[in-house]
């Protein structure tokens, strides 16, 4: 009976050891962890209410009805996901002060983040596409950017993102990891998890960069070509107030772009052997909040349609 305890003991020492093994510790939030918390608290409201609030306005609204604000739509839902999949489990793990995550949570926290930065990133070039025609083919526009058009474009621009996500993550699960499982960051992210791995990591290291190539300049490149024949056709216009005017309409779509991708850029250098990640560690954070926070307010302060049906919104309440 006593053999049978210790042999009982032993096992069940055995595998909370092996449950502890499988387990990444997040090495973020070492300091100041109410600051943190407060901090990602009230960017993560701040996110949720600017967003659904555009998202409601266009919904309700008829005179809103349009490519430009059904992608709109779109891009609110995604900043809510590209927020909701980092910064609840963050405020977790800074309040309560518990770094250790399981290994599937992990990986599902790094798929979903990957699927919806690389979706936003092609939904963003779309929007590009869109305002091209609406601006320099302005007669065919209806035609062309009709409902099931634009529909198929944002199924394909979350296919895309599936599948992009899922050879990243399939490619990270390929990977060992050895000792203490110690991840230099904030969440399961593919650089500092390749950073943790103790296996050869060039074929993720290859990917990221047919990725940020496949995925990240030819939408780059979508994006420049559409707006340089934007502004092409803004320059043909004679008076000042017209070509003011046709630019208000796609400017806060320039902007949003930029915070895009220059938030985004610390994300794709690759891990450096014996370099310092301190950019990496902070490109989560800007990524899941600046983007999601100034998109809908950049669109507010710059469209007066969307003013208009704001106060209307707030007048009618």
């Amino acid at each position: 009976m006593q053999h049978y305890i210790l042999v009982s003991s032993d096992f069940l020492i055995r595998s909370e050891n092996k449950t502890s093994m499988d387990d990444f510790i997040l090495l973020g939030f070492s300091k100041e962890p109410l600051i943190c918390s407060f901090l990602m608290a009230a960017a993560y409201i701040m996110v949720l209410l600017v967003n659904l609030s555009v998202f409601s306005i266009i919904k309700i609204n008829s005179h809103l009805q349009t490519p430009m604000y059904f992608f709109l739509c779109c891009l609110s839902i995604l900043d809510i996901c590209y927020s909701t999949v980092t910064l609840p489990a963050m405020l977790v793990n800074a309040i309560t002060g518990k770094r250790r995550i399981s290994f599937s949570r992990c990986f599902t926290q790094l798929y979903f983040f990957i699927f919806v930065g690389g979706s936003e990133c092609l939904l963003l070039a779309a929007m590009a596409y869109d305002r091209y025609v609406a601006i320099c083919n302005p007669l065919h526009y209806i035609l062309i950017m009709n409902k099931r058009f634009c529909s198929y474009v944002v199924a394909g621009c979350v296919l895309l993102g599936l599948v992009n996500s899922m050879f990243h993550t399939l490619l990270t699960l390929r990977l060992r990891f050895c000792g203490a499982r110690n991840i230099n960051n904030f969440l399961c992210d593919v650089l500092p998890m390749l950073e943790a791995a103790c296996s050869d990591i060039s074929s993720s290291q290859i990917f990221i960069r047919v990725d940020t190539v496949v995925l990240g300049v030819s939408t780059f490149l979508v994006v420049v070509n559409s707006y340089i024949r934007i502004v092409s056709t803004i320059l043909k216009i004679r008076s000042s107030e017209g070509r003011q005017k046709v630019f208000s309409t796609c400017s806060s779509h320039l902007i949003v772009i930029i915070v895009f991708y220059i938030t985004g850029i610390f994300s794709y250098n690759g891990p450096k052997s014996g370099g310092s990640f301190t950019a990496v560690q902070v490109s989560p954070i800007l990524n899941s909040v600046l983007p999601p926070l100034l998109n809908p307010i950049i669109y507010c302060l710059r469209n007066n349609e969307i003013k208009r049906a704001l106060k209307k919104a707030i007048v009618g309440i």
